[in-house]
């Protein structure tokens, strides 16, 4: 009996790359499975339904992006372990990024575990893998029956000399001013997430359409897939409410109440709320008592018409929960130099969210070694960013860094990437801590600004400053509203969270995630106009706060400057088995990298410890001229002359004829070994050798 499932495939080319879809090839016991081959890379995905959860109260959706280094025909460096582990900040990243457009496709209430797991089978190291997965989860999700409101598909796009390229391969993007992935469904945009070198805002948006005329086909092709397999829906278990308590609770919401709430700060929101919601409750215990209410339901029902409220003082009254019109920025207030010691420092404070920004410098030594499946690299300048209980009110347990501390963190330093100098122009390894000591909304935006301060502060020579802004959305049958510097309860409860990096000359850094089932492209470029203008706000108080980076670097700061030495001198100045490098190292307590070039750089924690490195590197590698003395120290005494050290590395011969004046028949009775010997170079002979002579200075005892 044959049990085996028939494959099946389709084709599709798209920018010049063929992209082919089969099922039931693998993984077949899954509810759903696919592959999705372009050139030698192959992304397996898979998708199940499990049982239901219903005492969670969310969605348990679980998206995992597993790096298999055999894909690649690589090993793990390590010696000892080769099997791979938890997954890399890459891998996090790449998990997200399918994450965040899927997630709002599924249905209102689900409470089943659902997983999608996305493997690497091949990589060919030319054709990427984050927009593919994308596209592969949703084919798998299609495939499987669970309940979904897709297909969805997801777009890499390059500006390569001008020219914007969809489905770029990875050559092509090492010359790339963008690196833009989109999702989207084949009615919208759902999700934006890019790195940019200060592109204009109409290539932008030109960069988006392209996109999401290629997200439509392979959208099509998901369909055509699904109806020729003939899926089977899957019965999800949905907790919804009761429809009866809800009137009930409703009933009893004083809504009047709710649309005069215009408050400025986090805490007299929530003050003011839990008044009105102890109020629900005594009203309702007290005028319908012979119900049992979940004070659960209650809560949730109130939060309902809180945010439906909300939603309709935005859209009618153009009025905002604190008060702000639509297109206002909160306050600003923005220092410098706040911490003593440390290399730069800046906070900035949009509103009630604070972020206080910190720079490390380092030597070169101090790159960060990155291992992950697609190839090692080094990085010389890193974003950290935290995000403690304390600054949202809460109390809870830390269990490491997050999967959102790590994107925000990458968003904040692919923000700043465009305007770094190069290792030419500043040798130095950068690393960035924002801390968020308090948060009401866009806090990662405000990491930003932070950043730009602490780095001019500590003196790191950026092009231009870099401003953040979070743009938001509220739509209704009524018509929308886009509302720039989203707070906390905006983003939770509105339509779009769309973050925006730009200096003067253009976006750095894009991230946007859509809660509707699209974005009207339209809606998007008046998006991005009043994201613009808010932009030039926020860097004028940038500016005003430091216009440009500092001349000095902090008295703290490690000492970086680079030697020029004869290629030839580099095995001396390093020594047999590293020798004499390690001890110039530890005398003087400096880290130092040769390049081929006989290039040196120096990092010292002060300039006394610089001069002695440098001085003993510069003695080492110096060239004598025939002519110069030296105060020598004798090495070996031989019948023919005495073997000198005059210089660190460099030995010569004083034969005896050129040690006195006169003839010397026993060297041995007028000098030994260890004794200091002044001596003059006579010359370099064409075998390199060193002839001294010490006659000059010879005195008859």
């Amino acid at each position: 009996m044959n049990n085996f499932k028939e494959a099946l495939e389709l084709k599709l080319e798209l920018g010049g790359q063929e992209f082919v879809f089969r099922t039931n090839d693998y993984a077949f016991q899954a509810d759903g499975n696919c592959t999705i081959q372009c050139g030698e890379t192959i992304m397996l995905a898979t998708a199940g339904m499990g049982n239901a959860r219903p005492d969670l109260g969310f969605f348990p959706l679980m998206v995992d992006f597993q790096e298999k280094f055999y894909a690649a025909g690589r090993l793990k460096h390590s010696r000892v372990n080769k099997r791979e582990g938890r997954p890399s900040d890459q891998g996090i990243l790449n998990s997200r990024m399918v994450d965040r457009p899927i997630r709002p496709l599924f249905p209102k209430g689900m409470v089943n575990d659902v997983q999608i797991l996305l493997t690497p089978l091949a990589f060919d190291k030319e054709h990427e893998l984050s927009a593919m997965g994308i596209t592969a989860a949703s084919t798998a999700i299609m495939l499987s029956g669970i309940p979904f409101d897709g297909p969805c598909a997801g777009v890499k796009v390059a500006l390569v000399d001008g020219e914007i390229i969809t489905n770029p391969t990875l050559s092509q993007l090492e010359n790339s001013d963008l690196d833009l992935v989109v999702a989207g469904t084949e009615n919208a945009i759902t999700m934006v997430e890019s790195v940019a070198n200060e592109v204009d805002f109409d290539t932008m948006l030109k960069a988006l359409e392209m996109a999401h005329k290629d997200i439509v086909e392979l959208c099509k092709i998901q369909r055509q897939l699904a109806e020729k397999l003939g899926v089977e829906a899957l019965e999800p278990t949905l907790k919804l409410p009761d429809e009866q308590m809800v009137a009930l609770i409703s009933e009893k919401v004083d809504y009047s109440k709710l649309l005069e709430i215009t408050v400025p700060t986090k805490k007299a929101l929530k003050k003011e709320l839990n008044v009105l919601l102890a109020e629900l409750e005594e009203k309702l215990i007290n005028e319908i008592a012979e119900y049992e209410i979940p004070s659960g339901l209650i809560k949730e029902v109130f939060n309902d018409h809180l945010v439906k409220a909300m939603r309709e003082n935005i859209i009618k009254n153009n009025k905002r929960l604190d008060g702000r019109d639509a297109d206002q920025v909160r306050s600003l207030r923005s220092k410098v130099g706040v911490l003593p010691r440390v290399h730069g420092s800046g906070m900035f404070q949009r509103g009630e969210t604070q972020v206080l920004s910190v720079v490390t410098l380092g030597g070169p030594s101090s790159k960060l070694m990155v291992e992950f499946m697609e190839g090692d690299s080094e990085k010389r300048y890193m974003h950290h960013y935290n995000f403690p209980p304390f600054c949202v009110g809460d109390v809870k347990p830390m269990r490491g860094t997050s999967r959102r501390e790590i994107g925000h963190g990458m968003l904040g330093e692919r923000a700043l990437m465009a305007v770094l100098p190069s290792e030419e122009e500043f040798a130095y390894v950068i690393r960035v801590v924002s801390e968020v000591l308090a948060c009401n909304g866009s806090s990662s935006m405000a990491s930003v600004c932070g950043s730009t301060l602490s780095l001019m502060d500590a003196g790191v020579p950026i092009k231009r400053p870099v401003a953040g802004i979070a743009m938001g959305l509220v739509t209704s049958d009524e018509g929308y509203k886009i509302l720039t510097d989203i707070q906390g309860m905006e983003d939770g409860c509105g339509d779009m969270d769309f973050k925006v990096t730009a200096t003067k000359q253009g976006i750095t850094a894009l991230q946007m995630d859509i809660k509707l089932k699209g974005l009207d492209m339209n809606l998007l470029k008046e998006a991005l106009d009043k994201a613009r203008n808010a932009l030039d706000i926020i860097e004028a108080e940038i500016v005003s706060t430091i216009n440009a980076p500092r001349e000095q670097l902090s008295q703290y700061a490690p000492i970086i400057e680079t030697i020029q030495i004869d290629p030839d001198y580099i095995r001396d100045v390093i020594g047999k088995g590293g020798e004499t490098i390690q001890r110039i190292t530890a005398e003087t307590e400096t880290e130092i990298s040769i390049e081929q070039d006989g290039a040196v750089t120096i990092t010292a924690p002060d300039r006394e410890a610089y001069l002695k490195a440098e001085a003993q590197i510069k003695t080492i590698a110096f060239e004598p001229e025939p002519g110069q003395t030296f105060d020598g120290k004798v090495m070996r005494v031989e019948s023919f002359g005495a073997f000198v050290e005059f210089a660190p590395g460099k030995s010569g011969l004083v034969h005896v004829s050129k040690f006195a004046p006169e003839r010397i028949e026993n060297l041995a009775e007028h000098v030994k070994v260890g004794d200091t010997l002044k001596v003059k170079l006579v010359e370099k002979d064409r075998e390199g050798r060193y002839n001294l002579s010490h006659k000059e200075f010879y005195k008859k005892d």
